[in-house]
């Protein structure tokens, strides 16, 4: 499992264990990964599993909004 050297934090970590910069910054890099697989000629299989974790990060920075608007 990748570990990012700069938090410690591997690649699997639980959505809602990052900070909110952390999803942000999860979110700009998912976006930047599918844009690239749609640049390319024959867009690879892993740009289903990109999708799939950017919704889930989109899912749970709406959770987040809820509940901070209901605090």
């Amino acid at each position: 499992m990748a570990t990012d050297p700069a938090n410690g934090r591997t690649a699997e970590t639980s959505l809602y264990a990052l900070t909110t910069s952390e999803l942000s910054d999860h979110r700009r890099q998912l976006e930047s990964a599918i844009a690239y697989c749609d640049r390319m000629e024959s867009v690879p299989q892993a740009r289903g599993n990109l999708q799939a974790r950017l919704d889930d990060v989109i899912a749970e920075q709406d959770d987040r909004t809820r509940l901070a608007a209901h605090a």
